[in-house]
C-alpha cells in the first residue's frame, strides 16, 4: 500500500446512513412480529455488522493513503477489532437462539452485543496474559538500562492495570443475580466496564499496529529531501549510537534510490545544540554525513529546533528556502528517525503541513514496548474531548440497552 497519495480524506457517514436504514427495517420487522422474523433479524444484524467492518477498513486503507500519521488509523483499527468480535458473538449465539422457540427474538440478539465486550476480554485474555508479561519484563529491562523516571514505568502499570481488569470480570462472574434493581445495577456496571475494558484495548492495540506500519513501511525512492531528525549527542560532540543509527538508515535509503534510478537526495540534519552538547546535533550530522562520503553540498542544516515539531517546522522553512517558487508541492519529502518515533514524528509534519513519510532505525528491542505505552497516554490525553465523547456515547448505549432489554 502506498502512503500519502490522496487528497481525499476519508469519511465514514455511509455507516451512519446504513444504521439509520437498519433500524428501521429490523424496527418494522419487530412490528410484524418478532419471533416471526428472527432469522431475517439476525441476518440483517449479522450483515449489518460485516457491513461495518468492510466499511472500516476502507477507510483506514483511505486514511493510510490520506495521511498515515493520524489517530484516526488508530481508532478505524480499534473499533475494527471490536466489530470483528462482535461478528463472531453474535454468529456464534445467533444459531442457538433461532433454534430457541422460547427466545424473545429481538431482546435476544440485542443481548449479543452486551455480550460481546465480555466475549473478547474472555477470549483475548491468554493473549493478554502474554502481552502483559512481556511489557512488564521490557519495562524492567529499560529501567536497568535508563534512567528510573515515571514515564520508563508506563509498561508496568499498564500491565497491571490489564490483568486487574481481567481479574475483576472473572470475579463478577455471575453477579447478575438477586432482587431486580440490585441486579439491574450490577449487570449494568459489569456490561459497561467490560465495554469500556475493551474499547481502550482495542485502542493499544491500534497503536501497537500503527507504529508497527508506520516503522517497517519503505517509501517508494523517488525523494527530494531527507530530514534527519536529531536525538542527543556524546561528550565528543559525535552522535551517540540512537542518532547514528538514525543517519544511517537515511543514507542507506539514499543508497538504494541511486541503485533504483533515483535522483540524488539532499540531507536536511536537524537539530539545535543544547546546554550540554558542544556543537549543534545538526552540525554532527553534517560531519557524520561527510565522513561517510555525502559530499557538503547535498546537506542542508538545520540547528534551531529543539523538539521533534520544530525539527518538522524548521526543516520545511530550510526547505521552502531551497525550493524557492516552486514550493513544497513540487518535491517529495521523507525522514529518517528511530523506529519507535516513525508515527508520532509523522504526527507533527503533518501539524505543520508537510506532506513526510518516515522510515524507522532499529533500536534496542525493550524501547518500543514502553514508546507504544506513552503513544497511548498522548492518545488519552491530547485527545481529551474525543475520547469524553467516545466514552460517553459508550455509556449511554449500554446503559440504554441494558434498561431496554432487563426492564
Amino acid at each position: 500500500m502506498d502512503f500519502d497519495t490522496r487528497d481525499t480524506k476519508p469519511k465514514l457517514y455511509n455507516v451512519l446512513v446504513l444504521t439509520v436504514v437498519v433500524a428501521l427495517v429490523i424496527g418494522l420487522l419487530v412490528m410484524g412480529g418478532a419471533q416471526k422474523h428472527a432469522v431475517i433479524i439476525s441476518l440483517t444484524l449479522l450483515m449489518y455488522y460485516i457491513a461495518v467492518l468492510v466499511m472500516l477498513v476502507n477507510a483506514l486503507i483511505g486514511q493510510m493513503r490520506y495521511n498515515p500519521y493520524s489517530y484516526n488509523t488508530i481508532y478505524y483499527t480499534g473499533f475494527g477489532i471490536i466489530m470483528v468480535d462482535i461478528i463472531i458473538t453474535h454468529a456464534l449465539r445467533s444459531v442457538s437462539l433461532i433454534c430457541d422457540e422460547d427466545s424473545e427474538s429481538v431482546k435476544d440478539f440485542l443481548h449479543i452485543l452486551l455480550e460481546s465486550a465480555r466475549n473478547f476480554m474472555n477470549i483475548s485474555f491468554p493473549f493478554l496474559l502474554v502481552f502483559a508479561g512481556g511489557l512488564c519484563i521490557s519495562n524492567i529491562v529499560l529501567l536497568m538500562h535508563e534512567s528510573r523516571s515515571f514515564k520508563n514505568i508506563l509498561g508496568i502499570l499498564l500491565s497491571f492495570m490489564l490483568i486487574a481488569g481481567q481479574l475483576f470480570i472473572i470475579k463478577t462472574k455471575g453477579w447478575e443475580s438477586g432482587d431486580t434493581s440490585a441486579m439491574l445495577i450490577r449487570t449494568v456496571a459489569i456490561y459497561l466496564f467490560a465495554a469500556i475494558y475493551i474499547y481502550f484495548e482495542s485502542m493499544l492495540i491500534g497503536i501497537i499496529a500503527a507504529d508497527i506500519i508506520a516503522a517497517t513501511y519503505e517509501p517508494e525512492y523517488n525523494k527530494d529531501y531527507m530530514i534527519i531528525l536529531g536525538c542527543g549527542l556524546r561528550r565528543d560532540g559525535s552522535p551517540t549510537p540512537l542518532l547514528a543509527g538514525r543517519i544511517d538508515r537515511a543514507m542507506e535509503f539514499a543508497r538504494k534510490q541511486s541503485e533504483n534510478g533515483g535522483k540524488e537526495l539532499i540531507f536536511i540534519t536537524s537539530g539545535g545544540q543544547g546546554s550540554d552538547e558542544v556543537i549543534s546535533e545538526s552540525s554532527s550530522m553534517k560531519r557524520y554525513l561527510i565522513e561517510h562520503g555525502i559530499s557538503e553540498d547535498r546537506i542542508i542544516e538545520e540547528d534551531r529546533s529543539t523538539d521533534t515539531l520544530e525539527n518538522m517546522r524548521f526543516s520545511k522553512a530550510k526547505i521552502l528556502e531551497a525550493q524557492g517558487e516552486k514550493g513544497l508541492d513540487a518535491c517529495k519529502i521523507a525522514f529518517s528517525t528511530t523506529n519507535y518515533h516513525v508515527f508520532r514524528s509523522g504526527t507533527y509534519a503533518r501539524l505543520v503541513k508537510m506532506r513526510a513519510v518516515g522510515i524507522g532505525a532499529p533500536t534496542k528491542w525493550y524501547f518500543w514496548p514502553n514508546a507504544s505505552v506513552r503513544e497511548f497516554v498522548s492518545l488519552l490525553t491530547e485527545h481529551r474531548g474525543k475520547q469524553l465523547a467516545i466514552l460517553g456515547g459508550i455509556l449511554l448505549f449500554y446503559s440504554l440497552l441494558t434498561l431496554k432489554i432487563y426492564l
